[in-house]
């Protein structure tokens, strides 16, 4: 570094040269590698005036052309000492740092940017006190302890040695730190020189505390990597020692192989001190002992688990959806609430995965749906059925106190999977059990939780284990049986059952294709006509889901492949027609509802395990008081009978009817199909409709069927399971539903074909109920309900039993 020659007189108006990541101070000279156009054309004008340029630092270095409020406001000018050019098209100058200046304003020029600049003065020489020599003093020291710590240049301590000046020494040692930008910068705004050094000596403490620790770091790694390379000299010397003698042990061998396999998995610091402290134990132990039997298990659980191995996400959206358009038709809110979890994690990967539950009657697609998610995602899958599981270990794993021990299914799922970011599925979350031995619904608190189980810790392997990348989905049948705080941390998807013509077109689409493969059957031997998939659906299969129809699909194939195996090569067209030869007589007849109503009949509507079903309600009338409910019916629809039925006395009553019939005589109200249990809030509305139609001797109208609950004041409360009752309502014949006023937002999830074969009438009351389900005259009822005890007729005109 050499003096400057003071008596330059510096220009108001100067090139501009902007610089990335570093700054010039005066008095330092520094070469340049100019690559950019208008850097270039900014020397050549100064090499064509008074060889001064004015250096200053870009505040965004990735910006290729800075903006002028791109740069700071405070420079260097310099002065360009010689210039070259490269042959790579760059330009090398030699520039030297005159004095500080600040940009006052820019100049419009179309070759380089100028600025208008304001020399600032140079740094005035202060007398000399006891404070500037302490600085001084202080900062020569704390230089020279840097100088052996960061292979500074030697030459550095001579020169700062011999420069008296503070501000002058500020600019020395700051030129020599690798300062970021932005303290390099603050130290050339300050003009005061004390305050200069000042901070200088504050970022020299900063960057001695930070290289001392560096040290410290690369001391504590050498060391360790010494003492690595040390135990394993010393092994393979005590490996040739052993060899030479003839003496090699097999549980050597062993022990090696374990050390190996832990240090290979990238094991977590806990685990990996836990595993070490395990393998220095069974190196203790007599090689057939019982208790190193369980730690052998144990370091071999630990070497096989994928701790640091995790699939390579596919997060292709498009192909994602195709992907489960080609495994699955329909279902689209699902796939949607797949695809956006799926664009989240591409737009954060480290977001927490959410934990879905795919609740549905069986046969839906609730586990080969999860298959197709893994699929789409790219991810492993991994399915375990909790269906009658009672025991809390099968969750959290066994302690190791016995031989046979083992982790819970969790950790053992993930063996399974061998990657850490599996999709897991947990099946029929719904059945979990629960007696002395715990409750495994409370230790899948922890695993379904994401604040929880980054750390979940396994009872076998008494470490934590980091469960937050896997992709968790749960299935059941129904969500009542689930407890409340687990149900809490999932998001409930239903997946309610198909259409006939949704189910059509999957066997059509995906279950025939699939059997033929299965059978080895082609084309030539046997094809399908849609009506005699049609004739399946309706008159084979009687389900929500579709697997009873791929059993009745695979009973033509197998039949078909056994012609085809004793040589009838022959091709079988599978018609409407030709059904009954392979399948037999049709098991479940097309339910057609009667063209004239009945009185005492009433059409509602349950929901079930399998989708929806039609009950029809029949009330008769006997010899003696009371109500008599049969059929197997739960204590919920027996309470829904008794209000049906004081609800039925009152409004007759209050209509002015006789109620004789109902409060006189023993009612009694079956359900047909008494072996099968009923329960449910949803029966009041068919069975008040049914009482009043007996009492009346109106008939119920046979396209009308109903659900829905009800209070002692007539007022129809919503129920749940419209779509799947609407679809057993489209199954049986029926053309018209009655539904509570408050379930109308839930038509939005009936199929639109559905929709436009049915009609529904939405009801708040039951005086609406009635003027929709009985019919407006019974002139010849198919049956006309007793009148005894009573002097007045029970058939009333239709007016008077709906008039509220």
């Amino acid at each position: 570094m050499s003096e400057p020659n003071k008596s330059v007189e510096i220009p108001t108006e100067l090139p501009v040269v902007p610089l990335r990541q570093f700054v010039v101070f005066p008095y330092m000279a520094i070469p340049l590698f100019l690559a950019r156009d208008r850097t270039i054309q900014a020397v050549d004008d100064a090499l064509a005036g008074e060889r001064c340029v004015l250096l200053t630092a870009q505040v965004d270095p990735e910006i290729e052309d800075p903006e002028e409020t791109g740069l700071y406001r405070h420079g260097t000018v310099a002065m360009v000492m010689r210039s070259m050019r490269l042959p790579d098209g760059r330009v090398k100058v030699l520039v030297q740092g005159l004095a500080r200046a600040e940009i006052e304003d820019f100049i419009d020029r179309d070759s380089a940017l100028w600025a208008c600049v304001r020399p600032l003065p140079a740094d005035c020489e202060p007398a000399w006190s006891v404070e500037i020599e302490a600085v001084m003093r202080a900062v020569r020291s704390r230089v020279e302890e840097l100088l052996s710590l960061k292979n500074l240049p030697p030459e550095v301590l001579s020169v700062i040695a011999n420069v008296q000046e503070p501000g002058r020494l500020a600019d020395l040692v700051a030129s020599n730190l690798k300062l970021r930008l932005e303290d390099a910068q603050e130290i050339l705004e300050i003009q005061d020189p004390l305050a200069r050094l000042r901070r200088v000596d504050t970022l020299l403490r900063r960057e001695l505390e930070v290289t001392a620790m560096q040290a410290e770091i690369q001391s504590q790694a050498k060391e360790e990597i010494s003492r690595g390379h040390r135990e394993q000299y010393l092994r393979e010397q005590l490996r040739a020692i052993q060899a030479e003698l003839g003496e090699v042990d097999p549980r050597f061998e062993e022990l090696e192989e374990f050390r190996a396999k832990l240090r290979q998995v990238g094991l977590p610091p806990e685990a990996e001190t836990e595993a070490l402290r395990q393998l220095q134990r069974l190196e203790r132990m007599h090689p057939d002992g019982p208790e190193a039997q369980v730690v052998r298990g144990y370091l071999e659980w630990m070497a096989e688990l994928p701790w640091s191995v995790s699939s390579p996400e596919r997060l292709d959206l498009v192909n994602a959806r195709a992907i489960l358009d080609n495994d699955h038709a329909h279902l689209d809110g699902i796939k949607d609430r797949i695809l956006e979890a799926l664009g989240v994690r591409k737009l954060r990967p480290d977001s927490k995965g959410p934990i879905l539950c795919f609740v549905g009657p069986p046969g839906v697609g609730k586990t080969s749906l999860g298959r197709s998610i893994a699929r789409a995602m790219g991810r492993e899958f991994v399915r375990v059925s909790l269906g009658g599981v009672r025991d809390e270990a099968e969750i959290r794993g066994h302690r190791r106190t016995y031989v046979g021990a083992l982790p819970g299914r969790i950790i053992q799922g993930l063996r399974q999977a061998g990657t850490n970011n599996p999709v897991f599925m947990l099946d029929e979350i719904d059945k979990l059990g629960s007696d002395f031995r715990g409750d495994p619904s409370s230790a899948l608190l922890e695993v379904l939780d994401p604040e929880q189980n980054g750390k979940f810790s396994d009872h076998y392997l008494n470490v934590s284990f980091d469960l937050s990348r896997v992709f968790w989905i749960t299935t059941a049948n129904l969500l009542d049986p689930i407890p409340s705080p687990l149900r809490d941390r999932m998001e409930v998807i239903r997946l309610p059952g198909y259409t006939p013509e949704e189910k059509v077109e999957i066997a059509r689409s995906f279950l025939v294709p699939r059997q033929m493969e299965e059978h080895g059957l082609t084309t030539d031997a046997i094809d399908w006509s849609r009506e005699a998939v049609e004739r399946v659906v309706t008159s084979y299969t009687h389900e929500a889901g579709v697997r009873n129809l791929e059993r009745q699909l695979a009973k033509v194939c197998r039949k078909v492949a056994r012609k085809t195996a004793e040589g009838d090569r022959s091709h079988v067209r599978v018609t409407a027609r030709t059904l009954a030869r392979f399948l037999g007589p049709p098991r479940h007849l097309d339910t057609v509802p009667n063209s004239i109503g009945e009185v005492g009949v009433a059409n509602g509507l349950a929901w079930t395990e399998a989708g929806g079903e039609v009950l029809s309600v029949e009330v008769e009338t006997t010899e003696g008081q009371g109500l008599v409910l049969t059929g197997q019916l739960g204590d919920v629809m027996k309470e829904s009978g008794q209000t049906a039925l004081t609800w039925a006395r009152v409004h007759l009553a209050r209509c002015g009817l006789d109620d004789a019939p109902l409060a006189r005589r023993q009612v009694h109200v079956h359900l047909p199909a008494g072996a099968i249990p009923k329960d449910g809030p949803s029966a009041g509305v068919t069975l008040a409709t049914a009482l009043v139609s007996l009492a009346t001797g109106r008939a119920v109208r046979a396209d009308v069927a109903m659900t829905g609950e009800i209070t002692l004041r007539g007022r129809v409360l919503p129920v749940g399971g419209v779509r799947e009752k609407a679809l057993a309502a489209l199954r049986a014949g029926i053309t018209q539903v009655i539904v509570p006023e408050r379930n109308v937002p839930d038509l939005d999830e009936i199929p639109r074909e559905a929709k436009r074969r049915l009609r529904f009438i939405p009801v708040a009351t039951m005086e609406q109920v009635l003027a929709a389900a009985l019919e407006a005259e019974s002139p010849a009822p198919r049956r006309r309900p007793p009148n005894r005890g009573s002097n007045r007729s029970p058939t009333v005109p239709a007016a008077a039993a709906a008039e509220e």
